[in-house]
């Protein structure tokens, strides 16, 4: 299998805080990855860690590896190339108070395309691929703010899909979304993991076993157990895992 990250040994402090313990996970390629388990165990944490979000803060440390393609991305990569290779979405939906156009073509601005024919083709495509675009296409100039919720999310996926990245950082992507718009961003998910590798972070267990297809069980900043989505929920191997997905705590 092809591994498109991999997480060796990671330990992460806030000052003398320690918010992850020697974590280990191979991130397949082309695949969703869910992180689940409850709030402040360190799922959001090592997400973030994964474009590198966490430098933004004092006092953060890491210890370990975090690999992409194989190179350390914590080594000397450059910070914004990472970030156009592992792009965010966040829990919040959180477009620019700019127009729809200027939302998507943002990004790839700021990477030198300034030609107005292929920025109008990156924006459909981002449009497209995050199926928005039947909703958007005559509204392009018109605030994003007056979008609704869902199209916000939708909206602030294809910002992300804008630049061309090639793994896309979910953090609780549908938790502020009615069932509806959740539904659509979960068939958005299974469709973009034909092109892109996803991991997402998730409160909701239902929704990792409908969209994802390697599931890593964090609880108190370990990765108490990590394997195939049906196999974690079905017959976990760990008494933690059993006691958090069958309700006995979290």
């Amino acid at each position: 299998m092809n591994y498109k990250m991999e997480i060796n040994n990671v330990n992460l402090f806030y000052d003398k805080f320690q918010a992850l313990k020697d974590v280990t996970i191979p991130i397949a390629e082309k695949q969703i990855t869910a992180f689940i388990g409850p709030s402040g165990c360190g799922k959001s944490t090592l997400l973030k860690s994964l474009n590198r979000m966490n430098d933004l803060i004092e006092g953060c440390l890491i210890k370990g590896k975090m690999l992409l393609d194989g190179e350390d991305i914590y080594g000397g990569m450059n910070v914004d190339i990472l970030r156009k290779r592992v792009g965010m979405v966040f829990q919040k939906p959180n477009p620019f108070s700019m127009s729809i156009y200027d939302n998507i073509a943002y990004g790839p601005r700021t990477h030198g395309i300034r030609s107005k024919a292929a920025l109008d083709e990156i924006v459909e495509k981002s449009l497209k691929n995050a199926a928005i675009w039947n909703e958007t296409k005559d509204r392009l100039k018109k605030s994003a703010l007056g979008m609704s919720g869902g199209q916000q999310q939708r909206l602030c996926i294809a910002r992300a899909l804008s630049v061309s990245p090639e793994v896309i950082l979910m953090d609780e992507p549908t938790s502020a979304l009615d069932p509806i718009s959740t539904g659509k961003i979960e068939e958005l998910m299974s469709e973009l993991k034909k092109e892109y590798t996803v991991i997402i972070v998730t409160h909701n267990m239902q929704q990792a076993t409908r969209i994802s297809d390697t599931t890593a069980f964090f609880l108190l900043g370990e990765m108490v157990e990590h394997n195939v989505t049906r196999e974690i929920f079905s017959n976990p191997k760990e008494k933690r895992t059993e006691d958090y997905i069958t309700g006995r705590f979290g």
